[in-house]
């Protein structure tokens, strides 16, 4: 009787067919997930509108200049481009009478003006709705920022690093700001005076070595300031790197010229991180903005909110994921949200974050694999979640699981050399 023996070849197609029944659900969800960028002919088809209606030339669209001073702040103008209800408009003024809202008219170019504005990601992220104003609920400052503050404009919650905050001001104000209790009514930079005593405090505090630099969104300062900031923080020579956290990439990406970009080269090691939530963020514009960047030789990092209704969903988790690596931006971290007053209905369970990073690691590049961050409460830092890995420890071995589910032995013990007998 003869023994069919597989050969290697066989194994290895047998092996292929399971890896590929594995990621066909995700091959077939993602052809209804779409980005900014397969949206373009309808997003070139609304900004023409708004440039009619706002009566704006090619160079005033893409001046980020004009797009600050023509956010839409108010629900008479909003319903100019996009269809809303009576329930929607009201919502919006209600909200409007305690949290501030604006929109740059590229980001507004996004939304669907006909489509369910509640299952748009652009607009729950931009414009306000009823549910801002559940009462009892969350907190103005979860973080307890205000007791981690050492010296004007400074947020520091770790023994080497530390915030310098620079402004209130954003090119819009996202629904599910972390630190809209600072937005108020007006826009607010930080004076130069009140920036130097933050960069006194790093200059005699040794143990500082690196800065971020946010807001507020600090894009928003001139170039001419964050020329300065950057160049008196280059000076302290125990202060090995800068990092700039901007959402203005995404929302308001044509503030990314070739002279920022010039001006940010002079002052390396430099590190940008930006925060886009959904496919749809991925644009033409946003994807140029982030290249020239990437060509100025800075390091692009993306800091995800995870959010309800937004990325709640492993697939669109791992779509953005993977589409933020075509235009040059490493995923970085995916923040669960913060219990901000006004924000918890973008709130998800730490289970659903769990569970897309269950979807991530062995489907898809480790590139394309953030991680999952739980910013512990009262300004207790950053904490990661992973999925169990570890099953078990022994004294020669550990069981693991692997990203499949299998349950395996491994060897835990040092190998049985010794250096100084060679």
């Amino acid at each position: 009787m003869s023994t069919s023996i597989k050969s290697s070849r066989q194994i290895s197609l047998e092996r292929a067919g399971v890896l590929k029944d594995r990621i066909e659900p995700y091959l077939e969800a993602k052809k209804s997930i779409p980005t900014g960028t397969d949206h373009r002919e309808k997003i070139i088809v609304r900004q023409a509108r708004i440039k009619k209606t706002l009566g704006a030339s090619e160079d005033q669209w893409n001046d980020w200049h004009w797009q600050i001073k023509n956010r839409i702040d108010n629900s008479d103008q909003l319903a100019k481009f996009i269809n809303l209800s009576a329930k929607q408009k009201k919502d919006i003024d209600d909200v409007g009478k305690k949290f501030r809202w604006a929109i740059s008219p590229f980001f507004l170019s996004l939304i669907d003006p006909e489509g369910n504005h509640y299952k748009d990601p652009i607009y729950l992220q931009s414009v306000p709705i009823g549910l801002e104003l559940q009462e009892g609920i969350g907190s103005a400052d979860p973080m307890a920022e205000e007791f981690t503050n050492p010296a004007p404009c400074i947020t520091r919650r770790y023994p080497d690093r530390l915030i310098i905050n620079v402004t209130n001001q954003c090119a819009m104000y996202c629904r599910h700001c972390q630190r809209r209790r600072n937005i108020g009514e007006t826009d607010l930079p930080r004076t130069k005076e009140e920036m130097q005593k933050s960069i006194d405090y790093i200059k005699n505090t040794p143990e500082i070595r690196d800065v971020l630099i946010t807001g507020g969104d600090p894009f928003t300062l001139s170039d001419e300031i964050l020329d300065w900031l950057l160049g008196e923080l280059d000076k302290i020579p125990h202060l090995e790197f800068k990092r700039l956290g901007s959402r203005m990439p995404v929302t308001l990406p044509q503030r990314i010229t070739q002279e920022f970009c010039d001006m940010l080269k002079k002052h390396h090691p430099v590190y940008v991180n930006v925060q886009f939530n959904n496919p749809m963020e991925v644009t033409e514009e946003s994807k140029k903005a982030c290249e020239m960047l990437a060509n100025a030789g800075i390091p692009l990092g993306n800091q995800a909110v995870l959010l309800r209704g937004i990325n709640d969903d492993p697939y669109i988790m791992k779509k953005l994921c993977q589409e933020l690596l075509r235009i040059r931006v490493r995923p970085y971290y995916i923040f669960h949200a913060k219990g901000v007053i006004g924000t918890m209905h973008f709130r998800t369970s730490v289970d659903i974050g769990i569970q897309i990073m269950e979807h991530l690691r062995g489907y898809t590049s480790g590139l394309a694999i953030p991680t999952f961050i739980i910013n512990a409460p009262e300004g207790r830092g950053k904490t990661p979640m992973l999925p169990e890995y570890l099953i078990s420890q022994g004294r020669d071995t550990v069981t693991i699981r692997t990203w499949e589910g299998q349950i395996i032995t491994y060897p835990n013990k040092d190998a049985d050399i010794n250096f100084g007998d060679i």
